[in-house]
């Protein structure tokens, strides 16, 4: 079976940055080596009812919304002893492209995506 090419900004039209980045506490899961090959590969929206889209550059994943292409999240990783972890955790902030919720609910949410969008966790 051949490798997965990893998705590529250039390789999905119209993705528009985090506008107004605001921080929140990271996810506290410690995700493996074999996870952290599947996220960098990420993800490119197939249909309508697929709501996002993911790319990793460097050590950092953006989630982006599908249909407009604004970026809500962003995640930077890093490596540590038995896997990875994500360092610093952005959400765009302007209420026009997206309402934030708490940090809380904002923490829970960004690992609920990785693990459904680009782990297959249900």
């Amino acid at each position: 079976m051949p490798e997965e090419l990893p998705v590529s900004q250039a390789g999905v039209r119209g993705l528009v940055p985090l506008t107004a980045a605001q921080s929140f506490p990271p996810p506290d899961r410690l995700w493996s080596d074999e996870d952290w090959v599947l996220i960098r590969r990420g993800h490119k929206s197939a249909d309508m009812d697929d709501r996002w889209h993911a790319v990793v550059e460097g050590q950092r994943l953006s989630l982006y919304r599908s249909w407009t292409g604004h970026g809500i999240y962003a995640a930077e990783f890093s490596p540590v002893a038995g896997g990875w972890r994500i360092s610093s955790a952005l959400v765009e902030g302007d209420r026009d492209i997206y309402r934030r919720g708490s940090d809380a609910f904002e923490t829970a949410l960004l690992e609920e995506l990785i693990n459904r969008i680009l782990l297959s966790i249900n």
